[in-house]
């Protein structure tokens, strides 16, 4: 059975969110204020976890940045917060989806089971643990980055990214496949968050990142790393 933490302080929403996702066999927690959902985050090990950003005690924001110090476990975003800004900040900060109150339930448990299936595939298998270059090297499970012998610090969407294409070497990922997996269905149309974040990753890990030997674009296509 799934475990879903629903950290959100409206208690009518709480309910009908609790009906429909048992209706549907999964194990419901509630929290809601963020410290209460950290404490339970980190004892009742949630396979999915949705998250208003608009608490009480905290913003949602801190929430999603504290429980990636430890975890990878989904997190779905549910706000009333409209703004690109404001979306970014919460994918920036570790979230895998981003979903727009008022929402249609068929949807949100759309995206649920979406990320709870990234989640059960993207884990690295012992066979690709590290992958080393020439220029930089990449442990999978410790989730680090090393280049000339030097820590790389990547935000969760840069390593999202990272991982997604370094995990399947040689193969051409297109465009709407990395925006769905990396920030979900919302996005699947904008390109142009594609090519802000890879020109990131490139300055970090190429030597020449106008010239790039490992994160190769195809024009109108996507994207592949070559090792």
């Amino acid at each position: 059975m799934i475990k879903v933490l629903v950290v959100e302080d409206d208690a009518q929403l709480v309910r009908a969110l609790r009906i429909n996702l048992e209706a549907r066999k999964f194990e419901v927690e509630t929290a809601s204020e963020g410290h209460r959902a950290l404490r339970l985050a980190a004892v009742r090990t949630p396979d999915v976890i949705l998250l208003d950003l608009g608490l009480p005690d905290m913003d949602g924001v801190d929430v999603i940045k504290e429980v990636r110090e430890t975890s990878g476990v989904p997190i779905l975003v549910l706000s009333a917060r409209h703004t690109s800004e404001e979306k970014i900040r919460a994918l920036d900060a570790g979230a895998d989806d981003y979903v727009t109150k008022p929402f249609s339930m068929d949807e949100l448990l759309a995206r649920l089971r979406a990320a709870v299936r990234r989640r059960e595939v993207s884990v690295p298998s012992p066979e690709i643990a590290v992958v080393t270059t020439e220029d930089f090297t990449v442990d999978l499970v410790a989730k680090k980055v090393r280049r000339n012998d030097r820590s790389v610090r990547l935000t969760p969407t840069e390593w999202h990214l990272l991982e997604i294409l370094i995990t399947h070497p040689g193969r051409l990922i297109s465009q709407r496949k990395l925006l769905l997996d990396v920030w979900g269905p919302t996005y699947s149309e904008h390109t142009n968050y594609l090519r802000v974040y890879m020109a990131q990753l490139r300055r970090k890990l190429e030597a020449d990142p106008s010239h790039p030997r490992y994160l190769i674009t195809e024009p109108g296509m996507g994207y592949r790393f070559e090792g």
